[in-house]
């Protein structure tokens, strides 16, 4: 089964800064400003730099240290050791999470990301003991790997440019990763790198696509949405299209057109083949006709909605 058949882009174009990736950049990034305030030793308690107690409460620190806090396994996920483990941990959040949050929508992507990077705190504290001696931990390695490998299940053969030359299909590149985390992680070599955490990411971002496949996580958020509040902007899951139909939670302006009307049959075979389009071959692909079919179909779908 082919990946049409599982995930259908979000009407009214693709977004290069969706809402979850948006945010979780500047979250980093201002973290890591405050980081780089603190570290330069202007603010103290008790005579100590603020830095001390704000790694002491914030790093995930293993569990003999006596440091431990359960929020850490949140927390650490947005810190950073330096300009060059944020500038990689961000750019491939943002390359590999762009078109995973466009296809899924921001909530399911939102809960991959945390659970990527929550399962790969939980190995790095009780597996990656087992293989090498560790320290307190931050980065966002662990839901950056989470992505990588959602992605790579998702976009099998999409091309990435290795070092912005060599092409390479996402499932080899990321498959590559892998396999070099693997062997770091049983020989002990480059130390200072939490592999384990790596790979813990990694396996949830492949189990949420196999679940995701088999209509769990729909089911899952599905149930989680009734207790929400609605328009947060984060309930954005996708729907599959459909032409001229409408959510319960709409309000319908236009009368239903009948399945067998041969015009409505038409225009819905027309987006589909241009939704198949889009997951082979991506949005940029698409002409400026078939743009402007996929908008009037979204009006039509979100009558209230402006789009830009």
């Amino acid at each position: 089964m082919n990946y049409s058949q599982h995930y259908r882009p979000q009407f009214g174009g693709f977004s290069f800064f969706p809402p979850v990736i948006k945010n979780l950049l500047i979250i980093n990034v201002v973290v890591f400003f405050l980081q780089l305030a603190l570290e330069g030793g202007f603010f103290t308690i008790g005579g100590r730099p603020l830095s001390y107690w704000f790694g002491e409460t914030f790093y995930l620190w293993p569990l003999g240290s006596g440091n431990f806090m359960p929020w850490q396994l949140v927390t650490y996920m947005f810190l950073h050791g330096g300009l060059t483990h944020i500038f990689f941990n961000m750019i491939m959040l943002w390359m590999f999470g762009v078109e995973l949050e466009n296809t899924w929508g921001s909530k399911k992507f939102l809960y991959m990301y945390f659970a990527a990077g929550i399962v790969a705190g939980i190995a790095n504290l009780f597996i990656a003991p087992l293989l090498t001696s560790t320290g307190p931990t931050i980065g966002a390695s662990g839901g950056v790997y989470g992505v990588l490998a959602a992605f790579a299940m998702v976009f099998p053969d999409r091309y990435i440019y290795l070092y912005f030359f060599v092409p390479m299909r996402a499932k080899y590149l990321v498959t590559g990763l892998i396999l070099l985390e693997v062997v770091f992680s049983v020989m002990g070599t480059r130390e200072g790198i939490a592999h384990v955490a790596h790979l813990g990411g990694a396996v949830v971002g492949g189990l949420w696509v196999l679940l995701d496949r088999q209509g769990r996580i729909d089911r899952w958020i599905s149930r989680r949405r009734s207790t929400d509040v609605s328009g947060t902007g984060w309930n954005n899951a996708p729907r599959e299209a459909k032409f001229y139909e409408f959510t319960p939670d709409q309000k319908e302006t236009e009368p239903r057109r009948p399945t067998g009307d041969r015009e409505y049959d038409e225009a819905q075979k027309r987006i589909d083949d241009i939704l198949d389009k889009i997951s082979t071959s991506g949005y940029a692909a698409l002409t400026e006709e078939e743009k402007r079919i996929l908008l009037d179909a979204s009006k039509r779908i979100h009558p209230d909605k402006n789009t830009h």
